[in-house]
């Protein structure tokens, strides 16, 4: 899920707009407006990297604004299993 209020944040402070943001993806203003109001579930790689070129977005705020969630999910999936196999290992 992308974090919807940072990426609004950083249009803003790059002194663009979601029309400008549009052109730049090279699609519809609307289609920039839906793929926001839906957590940015249907960006597609591309586009996130245009976006970050364009907002002159660090690796971090990247990671931050369109993978913190996803991140955050396999690192807790991640230690769920390892616990899992510590604890079987122990049986």
């Amino acid at each position: 899920m992308v974090n919807v209020d940072k990426l609004k944040g950083k249009i803003v402070e790059s002194n663009l707009n979601i029309s400008s943001l549009a052109k730049k993806l090279d699609v519809n203003q609307a289609t920039l407006y839906r793929k926001i109001n839906n957590y940015g579930v249907n960006f597609t790689v591309k586009e996130i990297e245009i976006i970050g070129m364009t907002l002159n977005l660090t690796l971090e705020e990247m990671n931050e604004i369109f993978f913190k969630d996803y991140v955050a999910y396999n690192a807790k999936k991640t230690k769920n299993k390892e616990r899992s196999s510590n604890e079987n290992k122990d049986k």
